[in-house]
This record gives C-alpha cells, sequence and structure tokens, in this order.
C-alpha cells in the first residue's frame, strides 16, 4: 500500500483558525529537538544557518520529533541547488531559506525545490528518505504538494520588496527576521526598536496584500503578542539554546547568587 506523507506547513496554516507558535532548535541535538516536539508547540525551525548541524543531524532531528505533532520547517544555510536538493531528499517537507531580498531571489529559490520541468532538483526520489524510497505514489509529479518553501525577509530591501516576494508563485509564506533587519538598518541588536518594528509591520503589509501566510521572530513575549496583534500567523517564541541558557542562569542567581544577566539579549 503506498505511503502517506503529513500535511505540509502549507496546509496547517491554511487550516488553522488561530497563530502557530514555534521553537528554534539550534542546539543540533535530536534529544532537544524531540523535548520541544513533545512541549505542545505547533512548529518547530530546525536550523542550519547559525547552529551545528549538517546532513546527518537534520535527518536525526526528522526522525526525533516525527512522532509527535508538531510540524518541523528545516531553515538551510543557504538559497543554494545541492543544499536545498540534500535537505529534500533527507525528508524535510518544508524548508526556509533566509536571505531573500527580491522577487528574483525567491523565483529561484522555488526552482531549486521542485524539479523539472517547472524547476531544477536533481531526481533520487528512488534513493531518497523524501519519497520513503519510492513508497510514495506518483511523489515526482506531485512534489510540489508534499514541499512547502518559505523564504526569510531580514534586509530593508527585503521589507520595500515584500509584496513582490510574497507572491512569486510557489511561495508558502514569508518569514520576517528582525534580528538582521535591524542590524541592515544600522540598529543591530535592537530589534524592538520602533523602526524596526515598523518596518517589520511594513513587510506584514506587503506580504499580507500578496494573500500569503506571514511568519516573524520574537522571542520577547510582548513583541510576539504585538506582532500576533499585527496579523502574524506562525510566531517563533523560543528556541532550545535560549531556554537552556536563561533556565541555568536562574538557578544560579538561586542557588549561588549574583550572576550578572543584565543587558543579555533575549533574541
Amino acid at each position: 500500500m503506498p505511503l502517506q506523507l503529513t500535511p505540509t506547513f502549507r496546509e496547517r496554516l491554511a487550516h488553522s483558525d488561530r497563530t502557530l507558535y514555534g521553537g528554534w532548535v539550534c542546539s543540533g541535538s535530536p534529544v532537544a529537538a524531540e523535548i520541544m516536539a513533545g512541549s505542545g508547540l505547533d512548529w518547530l525551525l530546525i536550523d542550519m544557518e547559525h547552529a551545528p548541524n549538517g546532513l546527518e543531524s537534520v535527518l536525526a532531528q526528522l526522525y526525533a520529533v516525527s512522532g509527535y505533532p508538531a510540524t518541523p520547517v528545516v531553515r538551510v544555510p543557504a538559497g543554494e541547488t545541492v543544499i536545498i536538493k540534500q535537505v529534500l531528499d533527507l525528508g524535510a517537507q518544508n524548508i526556509l531559506v533566509p536571505m531573500v531580498s527580491g522577487p528574483e531571489e525567491a523565483r529561484v529559490v522555488v526552482e531549486m525545490a521542485h524539479y523539472p520541468p517547472t524547476g531544477r532538483r536533481g531526481v533520487g526520489s528512488a534513493l531518497a528518505r523524501s519519497a520513503r524510497w519510492n513508497r510514495v505514489e506518483d511523489y515526482l509529479h506531485n512534489d510540489a504538494t508534499h514541499t512547502a518553501v518559505f523564504v526569510q525577509i531580514e534586509t530593508i530591501e527585503g521589507v520595500e520588496n515584500a509584496e513582490q516576494i510574497a507572491a512569486t508563485p510557489g511561495i508558502a509564506g514569508v518569514f520576517v527576521g528582525p534580528s538582521d533587519l535591524a542590524a541592515s538598518m544600522g540598529l543591530i541588536g535592537r530589534q524592538t526598536h520602533p523602526e524596526v518594528v515598523a518596518a517589520v509591520k511594513r513587510a506584514f503589509t506587503g506580504i499580507a496584500a500578496a494573500g500569503k501566510p506571514i511568519g516573524v521572530n520574537a522571542f520577547d513575549p510582548a513583541a510576539a503578542r504585538d506582532y500576533t496583534a499585527a496579523g502574524a500567523e506562525f510566531v517563533l517564541v523560543g528556541a532550545d539554546v535560549a531556554l537552556l541558557a536563561r533556565g541555568s542562569e536562574q538557578l544560579a542567581d538561586a542557588f549561588i547568587g549574583g550572576s550578572d544577566t543584565a543587558g543579555r539579549a533575549s533574541y
């Protein structure tokens, strides 16, 4: 009997009547990924851009979370053909591509994620977990059903092009990254600066005009709630490493005292 893959994050967003809240898995640990997956969060971002992750560790994390309701999204380190092909072949159904600042970049990313004639993804489904070694019926012709491509706006140029990026055929949704956006505006480390927040919301307006789901990173609870009220449909609200760092500091403060946590960024 042919196997059925789980619904993509695109489908979860389309059928949800509320914002979906997620956790960032930056440790590279399948144990941490499984702990996060069982927490009740809606989705997880398995990060290859700012985390010690290679193909083997990403595969281990996909295995670890596969028995839980949380939907995994893999952020690749760059919009590069070979990397995207390999990550999709691992069985990642949802990818997030960082640093997309224009519609042409978005178009190329979509091509990388799909088979010819519409794309340029290398064909290896018989050898790969993506099609469960050809146990998913007609995977090659239905890859667009099984794969969701999200892109990340992280520059002021991307903010100005948000509507055109989101409107690119094949883009499932757009995620806004306030950290790099703040840096691009000369406000590095000041993600909640009013000008940065205004730029994020300007991107929201463009994405919404294209009718695509809006995502954002916001570890500060007040910022997360504000962005949700402004229309964000999927929000990252914490990371495994940040939770461990802040939690261990609280233990040190409680039992040792004098721990200097002032000024440490929450995201």
